[in-house]
């Protein structure tokens, strides 16, 4: 699936919802789902600045393709970061630098998220797309 039909998906499976205490019911059960984070990851270089909970996101450049992993401490941040999982994980460098996640935006997500939730989710993907770039430049 492209990265466009997986945030597609995800639209359709929010849209199924009216009430967003069930939309954030979907998000805390999305994060989870997440498979736990290695310990090992679990360092300070490994955590996302500009998150109020504690984000840790690890990547990994596999076969010119990048995997993500990632944690929180806090249920709606980990069902947010389950998500950009979801739409960026398993993709080239170029396909995460390119993308254009209106998915955030067409489940209504970035309204009903605190000044402080937005500034993390948009600190979530700033780190990916850094990390796409590192590894996009490292392996020109």
């Amino acid at each position: 699936m492209t990265i466009n039909e997986v945030q597609d998906d995800i639209i359709a499976e929010f849209e199924l919802f009216d009430d967003w205490m069930d939309k954030y019911q979907l998000l805390i059960d999305t994060g989870n789902d997440l498979a736990p984070l290695d310990e090992q990851y679990k360092k300070p270089q490994y955590l996302i600045e500009g998150c109020q909970s504690r984000v840790w996101l690890f990547a990994d450049y596999t076969d010119g393709r990048i995997q993500l992993e990632a944690e929180s401490d806090a249920v709606i941040v980990k069902g947010i970061v389950a998500l950009l999982i979801r739409v960026m994980s398993g993709r080239t460098p170029a396909e995460i630098l390119d993308a254009d996640l209106y998915f955030i935006d067409r489940i209504g997500l970035k309204d009903h998220l605190s000044p402080t939730r937005s500034n993390g989710l948009v600190s979530m993907i700033r780190q990916i797309k850094n990390y796409a770039l590192a590894f996009k430049l490292k392996n020109a």
